[in-house]
């Protein structure tokens, strides 16, 4: 698993507390350790955690490890992302991008 400084790993049998139960949007990347882009947004990862701290979680489920999480939300290729709010996902893209880029996007949904 690509640990990435700063964020949390969730699993299978915390995904609902910790990203469904969140009392604000949480930010998942979908992530495997073969996944070379999902190495590349890594950096990008922990800087948008430290920047929106106040505003969005940020935490990384491994694809491999927990199959039922990823079967759930349909989650095919990696890195995903997806925005949850209130319980439910609101925003979701594929591939790595810039911070930048990121920031941008997640604009939308904070």
């Amino acid at each position: 698993m690509i640990r990435t400084e700063g964020l949390t790993e969730v699993t299978d049998a915390d995904f609902a507390e910790v990203v469904l139960g969140a009392d604000r949007p949480v930010l998942v990347e979908f992530t495997a350790d073969w996944c070379p882009p999902c190495r590349q947004i890594a950096p990008v990862l922990a800087a948008v955690a430290a920047e929106e701290a106040d505003r969005l979680g940020v935490v990384q489920v491994d694809v491999d490890a927990n199959p039922l999480t990823t079967a759930r939300y349909g989650v095919l290729s990696m890195p995903t992302l997806t925005v949850f709010r209130a319980g439910e996902p609101v925003w979701s893209v594929v591939g790595a991008r810039s911070q930048r880029r990121l920031l941008e996007e997640l604009a939308e949904v904070l």
